[in-house]
């Protein structure tokens, strides 16, 4: 299963949350996330870091 990441840039606020429960694919990039790779064979840890962010900017669409 393919999965997307789309991470809403624009929306982040930069509080960190998607990095400390998912540091294999988000890190900080001055004051906001980003996902290290956005196009994945398997969720992983990124459900969490979907589920943690308290602005909804991130959104797995499994294809």
């Amino acid at each position: 299963m393919a999965v997307k990441i789309v991470h809403e840039v624009e929306k982040c606020i930069g509080c960190g949350a998607c990095a400390a429960v998912c540091p294999d694919n988000w890190e900080m990039k001055g004051d906001k996330s980003s996902p290290k790779n956005t196009d994945l064979t398997e969720v992983g840890c990124n459900k969490e870091a979907e589920s943690s962010c308290p602005v909804n900017c991130i959104h797995i669409n499994k294809e």
